[in-house]
């Protein structure tokens, strides 16, 4: 923020600081139609987990480890063992004995520092910090509505648009606080000078500022998240966004109001609580047992995927020259699937990469005016795309489809409009039942095929951009005749959180656009042409296509693009192999899922408007292996593993090991400790329950019929109705490459660093037998030994 109109004190400049912070500290979040896992820490990971454990606590009132009942059950099942109890109590000053006890012992009770909103509460008998929630949800939901109402009916930055709302709002009064409409009249317009004339009434220091406003936003849940997400983003892109300085202005208002109707009763309160705002973070004895009892279980977790790599795993046959390489996304879905098709075909070989296949692109789809960005939240779209549209055929068509949309757009709006809603009811709803027969049982019909992408580059872009992708993906020599480049997607039906089951490296949309580009791109003749002065020599009879995996239905589905080039016996072949492997996938993932039967009605679960878990979509991820297949290859990972394929020994210069560790290690961290935080505190970073969920704004949810946005993920995605599907533990980072190049990058990129070093993700290093020989501990290498007993083994 910068301050041109105003001169403020130094104390006031230092409040505005801590202003800052406390938004800093805030996760982003985005939109519905597409959203990605974010990092709910993501404020944190440049502290340790035991200073963020005191914060969450002091914020909150909730904590950022497992419950001590699932330590406890893991001990007694020899999960956890006393190898990782004595690791984990060493670092805390603990005795195994008393981080036994720790766990069969119930989790004190957390309850935030207090607002004044909470004095208020506990004064006057009200639910203040209720009512406050409810009243910005209801004016949040209409300011930030992406055209999901009918009638938008605010405008103006977000703090003069408050102060319209405000001011005519009658309700606090209704509810015995008087004066509220004047209150804020008489507040600066100005949000800046706002600011420094509420600190002043609330004698808010610049010691006790930093967690007493990190407190107030929040308050206000998702809606915070989403105000910083708009920050997040314009930031990336180079610009600036006062969003959620504005909604933490707008709570600190309801702060003054509350003092200026209550003042004397809460005097006394407010300054004890001042006092306690200005305390340092520190955990206490009974956090400290919690975060142990967390080192254990992330210890153990760890210790089992070395050890499931001591032992030789079923390899298959390698060929020099593999008849099928079929490149799938390094979400932990496409583990069990190229698993099974190894299988099925010996002679294919699979690799893994980040699901846009490096293609970072604003794409617009044929006859929309919406640009889509497919590529990984942290990186502005450098690409653009969209369809054929420049053709005489190609406007055609995609003036039919703008027509067409608007006409259901024009549709639905009668349908939903007040006058008009009722009769349509009445009119048209008995021809509605058919469609919601078969919704019910999942019949509905996939969606038709969409025209080819384009990329909008000349000629040299389009080369250099083919090689640099096929050096990343470690794909430069030994192509087959048949390439596949599988993205990935979910086909759900009537899920509010259908794009956090899509590709997260694509934005929260399906991998359709980013496969069907490369495969264009690398079997254009021109650009095979350029490669070859790029040492990229791709031989003649070599074909890329394009497919989609399903991963609800476990089922690959091909484009059209190109395959008229492909010959007809490979394609079949190809058709079988996958048919064959999403067979197999299919039985394994329905063995996990409520109602899922043998696993073929895997489809009609995604059509189905009533079903709770289409899938899990990446509940129970636990590690991120970047190393050549054959160190995975033939090993039942149980999808849980993110696998990107890496060989250092083509890596001149270890510029692919700097961008696996600095992008898609960062977006596994931010898919995991998503997953964390949902299942640990989800009542802070979790979305509730589906069945009670309202969209609004075409932003999120709310659960019910107002207040907080609920940001993460929904319960039912994480729990099955018995016990959570997730196990929450931190993300083991494996690399193979020399331990001095891993550092090298770690040493450049000190927030990457910051991760391990603060113990949010753990590293490893792979030797040259396939065993993760090494684990990193701020900066110092330490080589792993065996396990010391068969009772550590066999756990």
């Amino acid at each position: 923020m910068t301050y041109h109109s105003f001169q403020f004190p130094g104390e006031t400049l230092a409040l505005f600081a801590a202003a800052e912070e406390a938004v800093g500290q805030i996760p982003p979040a985005f939109a519905l139609d597409a959203t990605v896992a974010v990092n709910p820490f993501l404020g944190q990971s440049g502290e340790t987990r035991e200073v963020a454990a005191a914060r969450l606590a002091r914020i909150a009132g909730a904590r950022l480890t497992l419950p001590r009942s699932t330590a406890a059950a893991w001990i007694a099942a020899g999960r956890i063992t006393d190898r990782d109890l004595a690791g984990a109590a060493a670092g805390a000053g603990l005795s195994v004995a008393a981080l036994r006890a720790a766990a069969g012992e119930p989790e004190p009770a957390l309850a935030p520092d207090p607002t004044l909103a909470d004095l208020a509460k506990a004064t006057t008998g009200t639910d203040w910090p209720a009512f406050v929630e409810e009243r910005i949800g209801l004016w949040a939901a209409a300011q930030f509505d992406r055209g999901q109402a009918l009638w938008p009916a605010l405008q103006g930055t977000p703090w003069r648009s408050w102060k319209a709302f405000a001011q005519r709002d009658l309700t606090p009064g209704l509810h015995g606080l008087g004066g509220v409409c004047a209150y804020v009249a008489a507040l600066p317009d100005d949000p800046r000078a706002a600011f420094a004339e509420l600190c002043g009434q609330l004698s808010l220091t610049a010691e006790a500022a930093p967690l007493y406003l990190q407190r107030l936003l929040t308050t206000l849940g998702g809606w915070a998240q989403y105000a910083r997400g708009l920050g997040w983003r314009a930031a990336r892109d180079g610009g600036h966004d006062a969003t959620a300085f504005e909604l933490l202005l707008i709570r600190l208002a309801w702060e003054g109001a509350l003092l200026a109707a209550f003042g004397a009763a809460l005097a006394a309160g407010w300054k004890e609580a001042l006092t306690g705002w200005a305390a340092p973070l520190q955990p206490n004895a009974a956090l400290r047992a919690d975060l142990a009892l967390q080192e254990a279980a992330d210890r153990a977790e760890e210790r089992r995927l070395a050890e499931a790599f001591t032992i030789d795993g079923p390899k298959p046959p390698r060929d020099k020259h593999p008849l099928i390489q079929a490149a799938f996304c390094i979400d932990v879905r496409s583990e069990p699937f190229r698993r099974a098709l190894e299988a099925a075909e010996p002679g294919a070989e699979t690799l893994g990469f980040a699901g846009f296949f490096g293609l970072a692109v604003n794409h617009r789809p044929s006859a929309s005016d919406l640009v889509e960005a497919r590529a990984p939240v942290l990186l502005s779209p450098g690409l653009t795309s969209g369809t054929a549209a420049g053709r005489a055929a190609g406007r055609a068509q995609d003036d039919g489809l703008r027509l067409k949309r608007r006409a259901v757009r024009a549709w639905g709006r009668f349908k939903l409009a007040a006058v008009s809603s009722f009769a349509f009811v009445e009119a048209a709803g008995p021809g509605y039942l058919g469609k919601l027969a078969a919704s019910a049982l999942g019949l509905g019909k996939d969606a038709p095929p969409t025209p080819a992408p384009r990329l909008d580059l000349p000629l040299e872009a389009r080369i250099a951009a083919a090689a640099q992708v096929l050096r990343a993906m470690s794909l430069t020599r030994g192509f087959a005749p048949l390439v596949l480049i599988a993205g990935h997607g979910a086909h759900v039906t009537n899920a509010p959180h259908a794009s956090a089951l899509q590709c997260g490296a694509c934005g929260g949309h399906a991998g359709d656009v980013n496969a069907r580009l490369l495969a264009g791109l690398l079997n254009e003749p021109a650009v095979r042409a350029g490669l070859v002065s790029e040492g990229i020599e791709i031989p003649a009879d070599t074909r890329f296509v394009a497919g989609l995996h399903d991963t609800v239905s476990d089922r690959v589905s091909l484009f059209d693009d190109g395959l008229g080039e492909v010959p007809a016996p490979a394609l079949a072949h190809l058709r079988q192999v996958l048919g064959r492997a999403g067979a197999v996938a299919q039985t394994a993932r329905a063995a996990s899922l409520p109602r899922a039967g043998s696993g073929a009605g895997l489809a009609a679960r995604g059509r189905d408007w009533s079903e709770l878990r289409p899938e899990w979509g990446l509940a129970g991820c636990r590690a991120f292996i970047a190393a050549p297949r054959g160190r995975t290859a033939g090993r039942d990972l149980g999808g849980r593993v993110f696998l990107h394929s890496y060989d250092w020994r083509a890596d001149q210069g270890f510029g692919t090991l700097e961008l696996i560790l600095t992008a898609p290690v960062v977006v596994a961290s931010w898919i995991a400790l998503q997953y964390h935080g949902s299942a640990v505190a989800p009542g802070v970073f979790g979305a509730g329950n589906k069945l009670i969920h309202n969209v609004t704004g075409g932003i999120g949810v709310v659960e019910g019929n107002g207040g907080n946005l609920r940001p993460g993920l929904p319960w039912q995605s994480l729990h099955d109705g018995a016990g959570l599907r997730h196990d929450p533990v931190r993300l083991a980072v494996v690399i193979e490459a020399p331990e001095a190049a891993i550092s090298g990058v770690l040493d450049r990129h000190p927030g990457v660093r910051a991760l391990f070093d603060n113990g949010w993700l753990s590293l490893h290093a792979m030797d040259a037998e396939g065993r993760i020989a090494a684990r990193y501990d701020r900066g110092v290498w330490i080589g792993r030994k065996a396990a010391a007993t068969p009772a550590d083994r066999a756990a």
